[in-house]
């Protein structure tokens, strides 16, 4: 399995007592440093990386999980990139769930300073389909929502154009 952005590692706890090995991309150094050393010798691997751009190979991961930490990713455009990356790291079959907080006055407060571009849960699954995710669950309220996406066992032909014309789109994004 692997995590998108665990910082600190508070989901990173809950989640290494639930599987046999964990993999965990950071973009700052200093958490995954620290990350590291709390969880030295255990079955978690932290790896310092951007999840726009994963050191991954293809079909790494049967399974990513992304807590809370979309909204910390810079631009829609890069967060499509993030999608199309989790896409290419999975197995076929395998699962993208999550969650983040909706847009709100004190999501602005609290990341004064800090990056925040919250993602709209009503186009959360046309956005995970056009990286080719068949989007398994979308749920909401009015503080957050959750995700449950799969890469399909087997890419279909409109699926491969449409990932496709999003390798194109991206490619601009460098």
């Amino acid at each position: 399995m692997l995590e998108l952005g665990p910082g600190p590692g508070l989901t990173t706890d809950l989640l290494r007592q639930r599987v046999n090995r964990l993999t965990a991309i950071e973009v700052d150094p200093t958490l995954a440093e620290s990350l590291g050393e709390r969880l030295r010798g255990s079955t978690v691997r932290i790896v310092v990386g951007d999840a726009t751009k994963m050191p991954f190979h293809d079909g790494r991961f049967s399974g990513v999980v992304s807590f809370t930490m979309l909204h910390h990713v810079s631009s829609t455009a890069l967060q499509d990139r993030l999608f199309a990356q989790v896409w290419r790291v999975l197995q076929p079959g395998g699962v993208f769930v999550g969650s983040d907080s909706r847009q709100s006055w004190q999501m602005r407060m609290i990341h004064i300073g800090d990056t925040l571009v919250p993602i709209d849960p009503d186009t959360v699954s046309a956005r995970l389909e056009l990286a080719g995710f068949e989007v398994l669950e979308i749920e909401k309220n009015s503080r957050a929502f959750r995700f449950h996406a799969r890469r399909p066992a087997h890419r279909s032909e409109m699926s491969a154009r449409l990932r496709n014309s999003t390798d194109q789109i991206f490619e601009t994004v460098n």
